[in-house]
Protein backbone atom coordinates (compact mmCIF):
# COMPACT_ATOMS: atom_id res chain seq x y z
CA UNK A 1 0.00 0.00 0.00
CA UNK A 2 0.94 3.81 -0.87
CA UNK A 3 1.27 6.78 1.56
CA UNK A 4 0.46 9.27 -1.15
CA UNK A 5 -1.65 11.54 1.29
CA UNK A 6 1.30 11.43 3.69
CA UNK A 7 4.58 13.90 3.57
CA UNK A 8 7.14 11.84 1.09
CA UNK A 9 9.68 11.43 4.22
CA UNK A 10 7.08 9.85 6.61
CA UNK A 11 5.56 7.39 3.74
CA UNK A 12 8.90 6.39 2.82
CA UNK A 13 10.03 5.34 6.81
CA UNK A 14 6.67 3.98 7.14
CA UNK A 15 7.25 1.64 4.52
CA UNK A 16 10.88 0.47 5.83
CA UNK A 17 9.23 -0.27 9.05
CA UNK A 18 7.14 -2.68 7.30
CA UNK A 19 3.80 -0.91 7.39
CA UNK A 20 1.37 -2.25 5.09
CA UNK A 21 -1.29 0.05 5.92
CA UNK A 22 -2.46 2.57 8.79
CA UNK A 23 -4.48 1.94 11.97
CA UNK A 24 -7.94 3.21 12.06
CA UNK A 25 -6.76 5.52 14.41
CA UNK A 26 -3.57 6.57 12.23
CA UNK A 27 -6.11 6.88 9.29
CA UNK A 28 -8.40 8.83 10.50
CA UNK A 29 -6.22 11.68 12.03
CA UNK A 30 -4.19 12.33 8.94
CA UNK A 31 -7.50 12.59 6.30
CA UNK A 32 -8.07 15.94 4.88
CA UNK A 33 -10.94 17.21 7.27
CA UNK A 34 -8.37 16.52 10.48
CA UNK A 35 -5.59 18.38 9.10
CA UNK A 36 -4.61 21.81 11.01
CA UNK A 37 -7.43 21.02 13.74
CA UNK A 38 -7.58 20.12 17.20
CA UNK A 39 -7.81 16.83 18.05
CA UNK A 40 -9.71 14.80 20.67
CA UNK A 41 -9.28 11.51 20.55
CA UNK A 42 -10.48 8.20 22.43
CA UNK A 43 -8.31 4.71 21.26
CA UNK A 44 -7.54 1.97 23.01
CA UNK A 45 -4.07 1.50 24.28
CA UNK A 46 -1.96 -0.53 21.19
CA UNK A 47 -4.04 0.87 18.43
CA UNK A 48 -0.55 2.84 16.94
CA UNK A 49 -1.52 6.07 19.20
CA UNK A 50 2.21 7.52 18.66
CA UNK A 51 2.68 6.93 15.09
CA UNK A 52 -0.73 8.73 15.08
CA UNK A 53 0.14 11.66 16.21
CA UNK A 54 3.25 12.21 14.74
CA UNK A 55 1.70 11.75 11.42
CA UNK A 56 -0.92 14.44 12.91
CA UNK A 57 1.45 17.27 13.55
CA UNK A 58 3.85 16.48 10.71
CA UNK A 59 1.79 19.46 8.19
CA UNK A 60 2.94 22.06 11.07
CA UNK A 61 6.83 20.55 11.13
CA UNK A 62 7.52 19.54 8.35
CA UNK A 63 8.98 22.37 5.40
CA UNK A 64 10.32 20.56 1.63
CA UNK A 65 10.92 17.36 3.02
CA UNK A 66 12.70 18.45 6.18
CA UNK A 67 12.66 20.09 9.76
CA UNK A 68 13.86 23.65 9.91
CA UNK A 69 16.20 25.03 11.79
CA UNK A 70 14.68 25.86 15.32
CA UNK A 71 16.14 27.24 18.35
CA UNK A 72 13.23 26.44 20.24
CA UNK A 73 11.07 23.55 20.16
CA UNK A 74 8.67 23.15 17.88
CA UNK A 75 6.63 20.24 19.20
CA UNK A 76 5.89 18.76 22.68
CA UNK A 77 4.39 15.48 23.92
CA UNK A 78 3.72 14.81 27.23
CA UNK A 79 3.14 10.95 28.67
CA UNK A 80 2.44 10.25 32.29
CA UNK A 81 5.48 7.54 32.77
CA UNK A 82 9.07 7.65 31.82
CA UNK A 83 8.68 4.13 30.00
CA UNK A 84 5.83 5.58 27.97
CA UNK A 85 8.00 9.02 27.44
CA UNK A 86 10.62 6.76 25.94
CA UNK A 87 8.90 4.42 24.12
CA UNK A 88 6.73 7.79 22.42
CA UNK A 89 10.85 9.35 21.93
CA UNK A 90 11.89 6.01 20.32
CA UNK A 91 9.00 5.71 17.85
CA UNK A 92 9.25 9.56 16.88
CA UNK A 93 12.90 8.85 16.26
CA UNK A 94 12.73 6.04 13.59
CA UNK A 95 9.39 7.89 11.95
CA UNK A 96 11.05 11.33 11.20
CA UNK A 97 14.88 10.02 11.02
CA UNK A 98 14.99 10.97 7.47
CA UNK A 99 13.04 14.79 8.24
CA UNK A 100 16.13 15.39 10.28
CA UNK A 101 14.32 15.96 13.68
CA UNK A 102 16.32 16.33 16.96
CA UNK A 103 14.44 15.04 20.17
CA UNK A 104 15.34 15.27 23.45
CA UNK A 105 13.98 13.12 26.31
CA UNK A 106 13.18 14.86 29.63
CA UNK A 107 11.65 12.04 32.49
CA UNK A 108 12.22 11.59 36.12
CA UNK A 109 14.98 9.35 37.26
CA UNK A 110 17.55 10.79 33.97
CA UNK A 111 20.21 13.02 34.38
CA UNK A 112 18.64 16.52 34.65
CA UNK A 113 21.40 18.98 33.75
CA UNK A 114 22.18 16.95 30.36
CA UNK A 115 18.59 17.47 29.41
CA UNK A 116 19.56 21.09 30.27
CA UNK A 117 22.53 20.56 27.50
CA UNK A 118 20.31 19.08 25.01
CA UNK A 119 17.33 21.70 25.18
CA UNK A 120 19.62 24.62 25.13
CA UNK A 121 21.79 22.47 21.89
CA UNK A 122 17.99 23.04 20.57
CA UNK A 123 15.65 20.42 19.57
CA UNK A 124 12.61 20.26 17.27
CA UNK A 125 10.83 17.75 19.32
CA UNK A 126 10.18 17.61 23.34
CA UNK A 127 8.75 14.16 24.65
CA UNK A 128 8.61 14.10 28.72
CA UNK A 129 7.07 13.72 32.16
CA UNK A 130 4.67 16.32 33.37
CA UNK A 131 6.98 16.59 36.26
CA UNK A 132 10.25 17.15 34.93
CA UNK A 133 9.06 19.22 31.90
CA UNK A 134 7.10 21.82 34.68
CA UNK A 135 10.93 21.91 36.38
CA UNK A 136 12.44 22.61 33.18
CA UNK A 137 10.23 25.20 32.39
CA UNK A 138 10.37 27.00 35.67
CA UNK A 139 13.97 26.85 35.49
CA UNK A 140 14.29 28.58 32.01
CA UNK A 141 15.76 25.77 30.45
CA UNK A 142 12.56 25.02 28.25
CA UNK A 143 10.97 27.55 25.84
CA UNK A 144 7.43 27.06 24.68
CA UNK A 145 6.90 30.20 22.62
CA UNK A 146 7.28 28.90 19.15
CA UNK A 147 5.86 25.64 19.96
CA UNK A 148 3.46 24.75 17.18
CA UNK A 149 1.76 21.66 18.51
CA UNK A 150 1.18 20.39 21.99
CA UNK A 151 0.16 16.39 22.53
CA UNK A 152 -0.99 14.99 25.70
CA UNK A 153 -0.60 10.93 25.36
CA UNK A 154 -2.93 8.94 28.49
CA UNK A 155 -4.46 12.73 29.09
CA UNK A 156 -6.72 10.50 31.75
CA UNK A 157 -4.09 8.52 33.38
CA UNK A 158 -2.24 12.14 33.77
CA UNK A 159 -5.12 13.52 35.33
CA UNK A 160 -5.75 10.27 37.78
CA UNK A 161 -1.98 10.61 39.10
CA UNK A 162 -2.71 14.07 40.19
CA UNK A 163 -1.07 15.70 36.98
CA UNK A 164 -3.89 18.60 36.64
CA UNK A 165 -2.00 21.54 38.05
CA UNK A 166 1.32 20.47 35.93
CA UNK A 167 -0.35 19.69 32.93
CA UNK A 168 -2.21 23.49 32.86
CA UNK A 169 0.68 25.17 34.13
CA UNK A 170 2.93 23.95 30.70
CA UNK A 171 -0.28 24.07 28.20
CA UNK A 172 -0.30 28.17 29.51
CA UNK A 173 3.23 28.78 28.80
CA UNK A 174 2.14 27.90 25.23
CA UNK A 175 1.19 30.21 22.63
CA UNK A 176 -2.56 30.09 21.86
CA UNK A 177 -2.39 29.36 18.39
CA UNK A 178 -0.70 26.60 18.95
CA UNK A 179 -2.85 22.79 18.06
CA UNK A 180 -3.34 20.80 20.70
CA UNK A 181 -3.96 17.00 20.29
CA UNK A 182 -5.47 15.37 23.14
CA UNK A 183 -5.19 11.53 23.06
CA UNK A 184 -6.88 9.07 25.62
CA UNK A 185 -8.52 5.79 25.99
CA UNK A 186 -11.87 7.72 27.40
CA UNK A 187 -13.41 10.80 27.85
CA UNK A 188 -14.30 11.08 31.47
CA UNK A 189 -15.52 14.62 32.73
CA UNK A 190 -12.43 15.98 33.54
CA UNK A 191 -11.02 15.35 30.15
CA UNK A 192 -13.71 17.16 28.73
CA UNK A 193 -13.26 20.05 31.11
CA UNK A 194 -9.79 20.08 30.30
CA UNK A 195 -10.30 19.89 26.30
CA UNK A 196 -12.97 22.91 26.66
CA UNK A 197 -10.38 25.17 28.42
CA UNK A 198 -7.61 24.24 25.54
CA UNK A 199 -9.03 23.63 22.49
CA UNK A 200 -10.87 25.35 20.04
CA UNK A 201 -13.28 23.57 17.87
CA UNK A 202 -11.75 19.84 18.14
CA UNK A 203 -12.30 18.06 16.15
CA UNK A 204 -13.40 14.43 18.06
CA UNK A 205 -12.17 11.03 16.74
CA UNK A 206 -12.93 7.82 18.38
CA UNK A 207 -11.62 3.96 17.59
CA UNK A 208 -12.96 2.35 20.71
CA UNK A 209 -15.15 -0.18 20.25
CA UNK A 210 -19.00 0.24 21.51
CA UNK A 211 -19.30 -3.67 22.21
CA UNK A 212 -16.20 -4.58 23.56
CA UNK A 213 -12.64 -3.77 24.88
CA UNK A 214 -9.52 -5.23 23.01
CA UNK A 215 -10.83 -7.62 19.81
CA UNK A 216 -7.80 -8.98 19.96
CA UNK A 217 -7.89 -10.36 23.70
CA UNK A 218 -9.15 -13.61 24.98
CA UNK A 219 -10.65 -12.62 28.91
CA UNK A 220 -10.52 -15.27 31.52
CA UNK A 221 -11.42 -15.18 34.69
CA UNK A 222 -9.91 -17.62 37.28
CA UNK A 223 -11.55 -18.45 40.78
CA UNK A 224 -9.58 -19.62 43.55
CA UNK A 225 -8.83 -19.94 47.49
CA UNK A 226 -7.93 -16.56 48.28
CA UNK A 227 -4.90 -18.62 50.28
CA UNK A 228 -4.33 -20.16 46.31
CA UNK A 229 -3.47 -16.57 44.17
CA UNK A 230 0.03 -17.27 44.31
CA UNK A 231 0.16 -20.87 43.67
CA UNK A 232 -2.51 -20.59 40.60
CA UNK A 233 -0.04 -17.96 38.75
CA UNK A 234 2.49 -20.27 38.95
CA UNK A 235 0.25 -22.78 37.11
CA UNK A 236 -1.14 -20.28 34.61
CA UNK A 237 2.45 -19.64 33.66
CA UNK A 238 3.15 -23.22 33.39
CA UNK A 239 -0.13 -24.14 31.82
CA UNK A 240 0.29 -21.22 28.76
CA UNK A 241 4.10 -21.24 28.35
CA UNK A 242 4.23 -17.70 27.04
CA UNK A 243 6.65 -15.89 25.16
CA UNK A 244 6.73 -12.90 27.29
CA UNK A 245 4.24 -12.75 30.42
CA UNK A 246 3.41 -9.59 32.12
CA UNK A 247 1.84 -10.05 36.08
CA UNK A 248 0.07 -6.72 37.66
CA UNK A 249 0.13 -6.38 41.20
CA UNK A 250 -1.51 -3.23 43.53
CA UNK A 251 1.74 -2.98 45.47
CA UNK A 252 5.64 -2.46 45.64
CA UNK A 253 5.05 -5.13 48.31
CA UNK A 254 2.87 -7.22 46.78
CA UNK A 255 5.67 -6.97 43.46
CA UNK A 256 8.50 -7.48 45.53
CA UNK A 257 7.15 -10.75 47.19
CA UNK A 258 5.67 -12.45 43.78
CA UNK A 259 8.93 -11.57 42.08
CA UNK A 260 11.05 -13.56 44.65
CA UNK A 261 8.48 -16.54 44.55
CA UNK A 262 8.63 -16.64 41.13
CA UNK A 263 12.82 -16.56 41.19
CA UNK A 264 12.81 -19.39 43.54
CA UNK A 265 10.34 -21.52 41.73
CA UNK A 266 12.76 -21.38 38.55
CA UNK A 267 11.26 -18.65 36.59
CA UNK A 268 12.99 -15.97 34.37
CA UNK A 269 11.58 -13.09 36.17
CA UNK A 270 12.09 -9.27 36.33
CA UNK A 271 10.43 -6.47 38.99
CA UNK A 272 9.24 -2.92 37.70
CA UNK A 273 7.71 -0.51 40.67
CA UNK A 274 8.03 2.55 41.70
CA UNK A 275 11.02 1.55 44.24
CA UNK A 276 13.20 0.86 41.07
CA UNK A 277 15.57 3.44 39.69
CA UNK A 278 15.59 4.11 36.24
CA UNK A 279 18.57 2.38 35.09
CA UNK A 280 17.23 -0.82 36.79
CA UNK A 281 13.78 -0.34 34.94
CA UNK A 282 15.89 0.08 31.93
CA UNK A 283 17.58 -3.51 32.26
CA UNK A 284 14.36 -5.40 33.49
CA UNK A 285 12.88 -3.89 29.66
CA UNK A 286 16.23 -5.30 27.72
CA UNK A 287 15.61 -8.73 29.96
CA UNK A 288 12.21 -9.47 28.26
CA UNK A 289 13.25 -7.63 24.80
CA UNK A 290 16.09 -10.13 24.74
CA UNK A 291 14.37 -13.46 26.07
CA UNK A 292 16.51 -13.24 29.30
CA UNK A 293 13.38 -12.79 30.87
CA UNK A 294 9.93 -14.26 30.37
CA UNK A 295 8.33 -12.48 33.41
CA UNK A 296 7.40 -9.16 33.96
CA UNK A 297 5.77 -8.54 37.63
CA UNK A 298 4.91 -5.01 38.15
CA UNK A 299 2.49 -2.33 39.42
CA UNK A 300 -0.23 -0.48 36.95
CA UNK A 301 1.98 2.74 36.98
CA UNK A 302 5.38 1.33 35.93
CA UNK A 303 3.82 -0.75 33.25
CA UNK A 304 2.16 2.32 31.62
CA UNK A 305 3.60 2.53 28.00
CA UNK A 306 5.84 -0.91 27.74
CA UNK A 307 5.50 -2.27 24.57
CA UNK A 308 6.68 -5.76 23.96
CA UNK A 309 6.04 -7.69 21.08
CA UNK A 310 6.18 -10.74 22.10
CA UNK A 311 4.11 -10.14 25.38
CA UNK A 312 0.99 -12.78 25.03
CA UNK A 313 -0.16 -13.28 28.39
CA UNK A 314 -1.13 -10.27 31.24
CA UNK A 315 -2.38 -11.98 34.38
CA UNK A 316 -4.36 -9.71 37.15
CA UNK A 317 -2.66 -11.25 39.98
CA UNK A 318 -4.98 -8.48 41.64
CA UNK A 319 -8.66 -7.46 40.80
CA UNK A 320 -7.98 -3.83 38.79
CA UNK A 321 -9.50 -1.11 41.03
CA UNK A 322 -12.16 -0.20 37.70
CA UNK A 323 -12.96 -0.73 34.32
CA UNK A 324 -10.44 1.36 32.57
CA UNK A 325 -7.56 0.03 34.75
CA UNK A 326 -8.27 -3.38 33.74
CA UNK A 327 -8.37 -1.97 29.87
CA UNK A 328 -5.34 -0.70 30.61
CA UNK A 329 -3.47 -3.40 32.18
CA UNK A 330 -4.63 -6.03 29.32
CA UNK A 331 -3.93 -3.49 26.66
CA UNK A 332 -0.15 -4.55 27.02
CA UNK A 333 -1.08 -7.45 25.03
CA UNK A 334 -3.43 -8.30 22.04
CA UNK A 335 -1.26 -5.33 19.75
CA UNK A 336 -0.50 -4.67 16.40
CA UNK A 337 -3.25 -7.40 15.29
CA UNK A 338 -1.88 -10.32 17.49
CA UNK A 339 -3.52 -12.16 19.34
CA UNK A 340 -3.32 -12.23 23.16
CA UNK A 341 -4.58 -13.34 26.70
CA UNK A 342 -5.69 -11.21 29.73
CA UNK A 343 -6.44 -13.69 33.05
CA UNK A 344 -7.89 -12.13 36.29
CA UNK A 345 -7.52 -14.11 39.19
CA UNK A 346 -10.61 -13.71 41.24
CA UNK A 347 -10.65 -14.47 44.96
CA UNK A 348 -14.27 -16.67 45.47
CA UNK A 349 -15.06 -13.42 48.13
CA UNK A 350 -14.97 -11.13 44.77
CA UNK A 351 -16.54 -12.87 42.01
CA UNK A 352 -19.85 -10.34 41.92
CA UNK A 353 -17.49 -7.29 41.86
CA UNK A 354 -15.52 -8.47 39.07
CA UNK A 355 -18.37 -9.43 37.46
CA UNK A 356 -20.27 -5.99 37.31
CA UNK A 357 -16.68 -4.83 36.56
CA UNK A 358 -16.59 -6.95 33.22
CA UNK A 359 -20.78 -6.49 32.45
CA UNK A 360 -19.68 -2.42 32.61
CA UNK A 361 -16.93 -2.89 30.52
CA UNK A 362 -19.07 -5.01 28.03
CA UNK A 363 -16.45 -7.40 27.83
CA UNK A 364 -17.39 -11.10 27.70
CA UNK A 365 -14.80 -13.41 29.73
CA UNK A 366 -14.53 -17.29 30.25
CA UNK A 367 -15.64 -17.86 33.55
CA UNK A 368 -12.97 -20.81 34.85
CA UNK A 369 -11.66 -22.87 37.78
CA UNK A 370 -7.41 -22.38 38.33
CA UNK A 371 -5.53 -24.78 36.04
CA UNK A 372 -4.34 -27.95 38.68
CA UNK A 373 -1.15 -29.90 38.59
CA UNK A 374 -2.68 -32.48 36.68
CA UNK A 375 -3.79 -30.08 33.77
CA UNK A 376 0.17 -28.41 33.79
CA UNK A 377 1.38 -32.11 33.25
CA UNK A 378 -1.22 -32.62 30.46
CA UNK A 379 -0.43 -29.71 28.53
CA UNK A 380 3.21 -30.66 29.22
CA UNK A 381 2.81 -34.10 27.85
CA UNK A 382 1.29 -32.46 24.55
CA UNK A 383 4.11 -29.31 24.15
CA UNK A 384 6.63 -32.00 24.49
CA UNK A 385 5.19 -35.17 22.05
CA UNK A 386 4.31 -31.54 19.56
CA UNK A 387 8.28 -31.08 19.85
CA UNK A 388 9.62 -34.10 19.38
CA UNK A 389 7.96 -35.04 16.49
CA UNK A 390 8.11 -31.71 14.76
CA UNK A 391 10.67 -32.02 11.47
CA UNK A 392 14.15 -31.26 12.54
CA UNK A 393 17.30 -30.40 10.81
CA UNK A 394 20.17 -32.85 12.00
CA UNK A 395 24.13 -33.08 11.32
CA UNK A 396 26.35 -36.11 11.35
CA UNK A 397 27.40 -35.12 15.04
CA UNK A 398 23.56 -35.64 15.76
CA UNK A 399 23.01 -39.00 14.28
CA UNK A 400 26.68 -40.68 15.67
CA UNK A 401 25.71 -39.51 18.91
CA UNK A 402 22.21 -41.30 18.54
CA UNK A 403 24.12 -44.33 17.32
CA UNK A 404 26.23 -44.11 19.96
CA UNK A 405 23.57 -44.15 22.79
CA UNK A 406 21.57 -46.57 20.48
CA UNK A 407 24.14 -49.15 21.26
CA UNK A 408 24.14 -48.31 24.67
CA UNK A 409 20.78 -48.42 25.83
CA UNK A 410 17.19 -49.38 23.96
CA UNK A 411 15.13 -46.49 22.10
CA UNK A 412 12.65 -46.66 25.40
CA UNK A 413 15.23 -45.28 27.84
CA UNK A 414 16.86 -43.16 26.04
CA UNK A 415 12.95 -41.23 25.32
CA UNK A 416 12.15 -41.67 28.81
CA UNK A 417 15.83 -39.89 29.49
CA UNK A 418 14.59 -37.10 27.25
CA UNK A 419 11.34 -36.28 29.14
CA UNK A 420 12.91 -36.41 32.29
CA UNK A 421 15.31 -34.41 31.14
CA UNK A 422 12.90 -31.94 29.87
CA UNK A 423 10.65 -31.77 32.48
CA UNK A 424 13.73 -31.20 35.00
CA UNK A 425 13.99 -27.89 33.14
CA UNK A 426 10.47 -26.64 34.02
CA UNK A 427 9.76 -25.11 37.15
CA UNK A 428 7.11 -27.70 38.54
CA UNK A 429 3.11 -26.70 38.95
CA UNK A 430 1.34 -25.86 42.24
CA UNK A 431 -0.66 -28.73 44.01
CA UNK A 432 -3.56 -26.26 44.79
CA UNK A 433 -5.71 -26.46 48.13
CA UNK A 434 -8.98 -26.00 46.50
CA UNK A 435 -10.08 -27.02 43.01
CA UNK A 436 -13.45 -26.09 44.12
CA UNK A 437 -16.28 -27.15 41.85
CA UNK A 438 -16.83 -25.53 38.65
CA UNK A 439 -16.45 -21.72 38.41
CA UNK A 440 -20.05 -19.89 37.96
CA UNK A 441 -20.42 -16.43 38.58
CA UNK A 442 -22.29 -15.29 42.45
CA UNK A 443 -25.61 -14.54 40.50
CA UNK A 444 -25.96 -18.42 39.49
CA UNK A 445 -25.62 -19.26 42.79
CA UNK A 446 -28.28 -21.03 44.51
CA UNK A 447 -28.30 -19.58 47.87
CA UNK A 448 -32.02 -21.39 49.29
CA UNK A 449 -29.75 -24.54 48.99
CA UNK A 450 -30.31 -26.45 52.37
CA UNK A 451 -27.62 -25.89 55.11
CA UNK A 452 -24.86 -28.27 55.04
CA UNK A 453 -21.07 -28.10 56.47
CA UNK A 454 -18.03 -28.57 53.94
CA UNK A 455 -15.13 -30.32 54.88
CA UNK A 456 -13.86 -31.91 58.02
CA UNK A 457 -15.22 -31.38 61.02
CA UNK A 458 -13.18 -30.00 63.73
CA UNK A 459 -13.32 -30.07 67.73
CA UNK A 460 -13.72 -26.91 69.53
CA UNK A 461 -12.06 -25.67 73.21
CA UNK A 462 -13.85 -26.13 75.56
CA UNK A 463 -13.42 -21.82 76.41
CA UNK A 464 -13.30 -20.46 73.49
CA UNK A 465 -14.27 -17.10 71.75
CA UNK A 466 -15.92 -17.27 68.55
CA UNK A 467 -15.13 -14.92 65.52
CA UNK A 468 -17.18 -14.56 61.85
CA UNK A 469 -15.91 -14.31 58.32
CA UNK A 470 -18.09 -12.33 55.73
CA UNK A 471 -17.99 -15.75 53.54
CA UNK A 472 -20.14 -18.71 53.38
CA UNK A 473 -21.17 -21.69 50.87
CA UNK A 474 -22.53 -18.75 48.49
CA UNK A 475 -18.23 -17.43 48.14
CA UNK A 476 -17.07 -21.60 47.87
CA UNK A 477 -15.88 -21.35 51.96
CA UNK A 478 -13.87 -24.70 52.90
CA UNK A 479 -11.79 -25.33 55.56
CA UNK A 480 -9.00 -26.39 53.11
CA UNK A 481 -8.51 -22.57 52.61
CA UNK A 482 -9.95 -20.72 55.37
CA UNK A 483 -7.70 -22.45 57.54
CA UNK A 484 -4.56 -21.25 55.95
CA UNK A 485 -6.39 -17.63 55.87
CA UNK A 486 -7.29 -17.70 59.74
CA UNK A 487 -3.29 -18.41 60.22
CA UNK A 488 -2.10 -15.58 57.84
CA UNK A 489 -4.59 -13.05 59.11
CA UNK A 490 -3.96 -13.86 62.72
CA UNK A 491 -0.55 -15.67 63.04
CA UNK A 492 -1.59 -19.02 64.84
CA UNK A 493 -0.95 -22.33 63.83
CA UNK A 494 -4.20 -24.71 62.32
CA UNK A 495 -3.99 -26.23 65.58
CA UNK A 496 -5.18 -23.16 67.68
CA UNK A 497 -7.77 -22.86 65.74
CA UNK A 498 -11.35 -24.60 67.06
CA UNK A 499 -14.95 -25.26 65.32
CA UNK A 500 -15.04 -24.00 61.89
CA UNK A 501 -19.20 -23.45 60.88
CA UNK A 502 -19.77 -22.50 57.38
CA UNK A 503 -23.34 -20.77 56.84
CA UNK A 504 -24.47 -20.21 53.51
CA UNK A 505 -23.35 -15.79 53.78
CA UNK A 506 -20.92 -16.29 56.53
CA UNK A 507 -18.60 -18.75 59.01
CA UNK A 508 -17.73 -18.90 62.25
CA UNK A 509 -15.10 -20.31 63.85
CA UNK A 510 -13.94 -20.43 67.15
CA UNK A 511 -10.03 -19.46 69.05
CA UNK A 512 -9.17 -20.28 72.52
CA UNK A 513 -9.58 -17.56 74.77
CA UNK A 514 -5.64 -17.39 76.34
CA UNK A 515 -5.04 -16.34 72.99
CA UNK A 516 -8.20 -14.15 71.23
CA UNK A 517 -6.97 -10.87 72.55
CA UNK A 518 -3.67 -11.84 70.22
CA UNK A 519 -5.31 -13.26 67.49
CA UNK A 520 -7.65 -10.09 67.53
CA UNK A 521 -5.14 -7.54 67.05
CA UNK A 522 -2.66 -9.59 64.65
CA UNK A 523 -6.07 -9.70 62.27
CA UNK A 524 -6.37 -5.81 62.65
CA UNK A 525 -2.73 -5.49 61.74
CA UNK A 526 -3.21 -7.24 58.68
CA UNK A 527 -6.65 -5.47 57.34
CA UNK A 528 -7.11 -2.65 55.40
CA UNK A 529 -9.05 0.69 56.07
CA UNK A 530 -12.26 -1.12 55.32
CA UNK A 531 -11.43 -4.21 57.84
CA UNK A 532 -10.64 -6.76 54.81
CA UNK A 533 -7.37 -8.02 53.01
CA UNK A 534 -6.79 -8.08 49.83
CA UNK A 535 -9.13 -10.49 48.61
CA UNK A 536 -12.21 -9.18 50.63
CA UNK A 537 -12.43 -11.05 53.69
CA UNK A 538 -13.47 -9.67 56.51
CA UNK A 539 -12.73 -11.27 60.23
CA UNK A 540 -14.71 -9.72 62.85
CA UNK A 541 -15.88 -10.95 66.74
CA UNK A 542 -19.31 -13.00 66.43
CA UNK A 543 -22.16 -12.02 68.10
CA UNK A 544 -21.80 -13.07 71.93
CA UNK A 545 -17.99 -13.11 71.89
CA UNK A 546 -16.57 -15.85 73.74
CA UNK A 547 -20.10 -18.06 74.11
CA UNK A 548 -20.95 -21.77 71.87
CA UNK A 549 -23.58 -20.71 68.78
CA UNK A 550 -26.42 -22.18 69.13
CA UNK A 551 -26.39 -25.60 67.22
CA UNK A 552 -29.48 -26.19 65.06
CA UNK A 553 -29.47 -30.21 66.59
CA UNK A 554 -29.10 -29.70 70.05
CA UNK A 555 -30.23 -26.24 70.77
CA UNK A 556 -29.48 -22.83 72.24
CA UNK A 557 -26.93 -23.49 74.97
CA UNK A 558 -26.34 -20.65 77.53
CA UNK A 559 -24.05 -18.48 77.10
CA UNK A 560 -20.54 -18.70 79.51
CA UNK A 561 -17.72 -16.26 79.38
CA UNK A 562 -14.65 -15.79 81.84
CA UNK A 563 -13.93 -13.00 83.83
CA UNK A 564 -10.78 -11.18 82.39
CA UNK A 565 -11.18 -13.10 78.78
CA UNK A 566 -11.45 -11.37 75.65
CA UNK A 567 -14.13 -8.59 75.16
CA UNK A 568 -15.81 -8.50 71.33
CA UNK A 569 -16.03 -4.85 70.06
CA UNK A 570 -19.81 -3.56 70.68
CA UNK A 571 -22.24 -4.58 68.26
CA UNK A 572 -25.67 -3.44 67.15
CA UNK A 573 -28.84 -5.65 67.02
CA UNK A 574 -28.35 -8.75 64.38
CA UNK A 575 -30.36 -10.90 62.51
CA UNK A 576 -30.96 -14.55 63.49
CA UNK A 577 -28.79 -16.33 61.71
CA UNK A 578 -31.69 -18.51 60.56
CA UNK A 579 -32.73 -14.91 58.70
CA UNK A 580 -29.43 -14.78 56.98
CA UNK A 581 -30.89 -16.14 53.27
CA UNK A 582 -34.33 -14.59 53.34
Amino acid sequence: MTFDHLPPVLADALAARGYEALTPVQAQVAEAEAKGRDLLVSAQTGSGKTVAFGLAMADELIEDGRLPFAAAPLALIVAPTRELALQVSRELGWLYAKAGARIATCVGGMDASRERRTLNQGAHIVVGTPGRLRDHLERGALDLEALHVAVLDEADEMLDMGFREDLEEILDATPETRRTLLFSATIPKPIAQLAKRYQRQALRISTVGEDRGHGDIAYQVVTVAPADIEGAVINLLRLHEPDTAMLFCATRDNVRRLHARLVNRGFAAVALSGEHSQSERNHALQALRDRRARVCVATDVAARGIDLPSLSLVVHVEIPRDAETLQHRSGRTGRAGKKGTAVLIVPYPRRRRVDGMLRGARIEAQWMNAPTADDVHKRDRERLIEKLLAPQEVDEDDVELGRRLLAERSAEDIAAALVRAHRAAMPPPEELLDNGPPARRERDERPDREPRERGPRREGFDDAAWFKLNIGRRQNADPRWILPLLCRRGHVTKHEIGAIRIGPGETLFSIPLAIADRFAEAVARTANQDGEDDSGVAITPAPGGATYPPRRDTGSRKPHTKPGGFKPKPFGKSKPRHQGNR
